[in-house]
């Protein structure tokens, strides 16, 4: 930058003024030579850069993915997909330009201007001194107009994740069908284009009247700023510094007054990861107010009580999705929070009312339980979830894909599946939290058939609105407002005419039981 002028310097005024072709000729080349290697300093270094930033947003990106998998179930009950996606891809890469670009833009433009100021004092030091004194007058307006970009380009990253979030619920298949069976195109064009006509105007209007303003570093920062918020939030649920491995083949589980409160949205999630983030106006309250019981090794115990009881969190308490309030949960005699986190999920399987499958084959479905099962295992699992037979007669079998969330199966082969890779974790401990609540008869029976070999000599925990589904249960706790208000097998709670003879009169009345 200070060389080639010097010299064209010297070309003009010794050269071609006093016509000197010798001196014109080696000044000529010698400046061409400068070109090619300035030339080729500059593609090293832009290789050099890049290489840094693809290595940057590999570690990045696999860290923050790390972390957000560490993050507890609470987490993700506030969290848009959309949003978070965002943080991994868009501020990434933002991040990835502060070394791509702006840090060696940074450097090069620092060793330039040290050349320069030096080259102007030796040539005319008050000239020089004269510039440096004008230069606050151009370095002001640059810094107030650095926040405000700053912030434009906070918004637009927030508005980018919104619109992230829009596509991601209406292109999932869950999503497309609410949009076709109850959504109107021209309203969700119409949505779609506000959201994207406000990161238009609200960013790139400013941005186009300030183009001649260098807006990497601040975009840089935002970048940086985001990308870290998340990898500073730390997770609600973690191990002890002295975590122990649970590792027993069986397990006797017990309720020691446990109280339960859902955590406040500040204490699980970010205000910007939610698009609609707004004070929360109503506390859960206390959903568990003391429940105590014991589940001896081997047994099957089911929950049951009206909508709300607390039934549900009861099943998730028990993996630490969260953990208790007050009082605590033991395994084998030990609280739960003494064992490493992933060690004791490692012996509990859970199967949910909406059995979730990746948009893979069956194979790497199944697989997810057990990383190395062989094609002999998963046959054997999906032969005692009565699926093998439907998985047999499709052309590709094993290798056939599922679909998104399933659904290319139908609800109860999604079941059979979700209890063929239950099978192949073979846990100790089983939760069934409503599998069968919303099966046909026939289905219902092929999902009891699989059941009963995923539950035999596991200890297990069922919640159920369908009480023609836990009469067997060796005994049947009855929950209502978060309290034990019975408990007893099926015979002595009809004979007790209390809460649970009221739901199974109801249920038998209405011909579903």
């Amino acid at each position: 930058m200070v060389t080639t002028p010097l010299l064209l310097r010297e070309l003009i005024d010794k050269g071609v003024i006093p016509k000197n072709p010798v001196l014109v000729t080696k000044l000529a080349i010698l400046v061409g030579f400068l070109a090619i290697f300035g030339a080729g300093f500059n593609i090293f270094g832009r290789w050099y850069s890049a290489r840094i930033g693809e290595g940057l947003i590999y570690d990045l990106r696999s860290q923050v993915f790390a972390h957000i998998q560490r993050q507890s179930i609470a987490f993700f009950t506030r969290t848009q997909t959309g949003a978070l996606i965002s943080r991994i891809n868009s501020d990434v890469m933002g991040a990835q330009q502060a070394f791509t670009g702006t840090l060696s833009g940074v450097v090069s433009n620092v060793v330039s201007l040290i050349l320069v100021v030096t080259t102007m004092l030796v040539l005319s030091w008050q000239i020089t001194v004269v510039s440096l004194l004008l230069l606050p007058f151009f370095l002001l307006p640059t810094k107030w107009v650095g926040k405000r970009i700053q912030g434009l380009t906070r918004d637009a990253f927030n508005l980018n994740a919104t619109m992230s979030s829009t596509m991601t619920e209406r292109f999932n298949v869950s999503g497309a069908l609410l949009v076709s069976l109850y959504g109107k195109p021209s309203q969700e064009e119409s949505f779609f284009r506000s959201r994207a006509r406000k990161l238009l105007y609200g960013l790139y209007g400013p941005l186009t009247a300030l183009s001649n303003v260098r807006i990497d570093v601040m975009t840089s920062l935002v970048s940086f700023e985001r990308v870290f918020e998340v990898l500073d939030l730390q997770p609600m649920i973690v191990d002890k510094a002295a975590a122990k491995q649970f590792t027993d083949r069986s397990a006797t589980i017990d309720f020691v007054d446990v109280a339960f409160t859902y955590p406040k949205a500040e204490e699980i999630s970010l205000a910007s990861l939610e698009s609609a983030a707004k004070p929360e106006t109503v506390e859960s309250g206390e959903v568990l107010k003391g429940v105590s019981f014991h589940a001896p090794a081997g047994t099957l115990t089911a929950i049951v009580g009206p909508s709300g009881a607390g039934k549900t969190t009861i099943s998730a308490l028990v993996p630490r999705l969260y953990d208790v309030t007050r009082g605590s949960i033991q395994i084998n005699g030990e609280d739960i929070r003494n064992f490493a986190v992933q060690s004791l999920r490692d012996s509990i399987g859970v199967v949910m009312q909406d059995a979730h499958l990746f948009h893979e084959t069956i194979a790497e479905n199944l697989r997810y339980a057990k990383e190395d099962a062989t094609f002999e295992e998963m046959k054997a699992a999906c032969e005692s979830a009565r699926i093998w037979t439907l998985i047999d007669s499709l052309p590709n079998g094993l290798d056939t894909m599922v679909g998104e969330r399933g659904h290319r199966l139908s609800g109860g082969e999604k079941q059979r599946l979700a209890i063929a890779r239950l099978l192949l974790k073979a846990p100790a401990v089983v939760i069934l939290d409503e599998a069968t609540a919303h099966l046909d008869s026939e289905n219902e029976a092929l999902v009891h058939e699989a059941l009963r070999v995923a539950l035999q000599g596991r200890t297990s925990i069922v919640i159920a609105h369908r009480l023609s589904t836990v009469m067997e249960a060796d005994q049947i706790l009855v929950l209502d407002n978060g309290l034990i208000v019975e408990r007893g097998r099926h015979d002595e709670l009809v004979n007790a005419k209390g809460l649970y003879a009221e739901l199974y009169a109801r249920q038998d009345l209405s011909g579903s039981a």
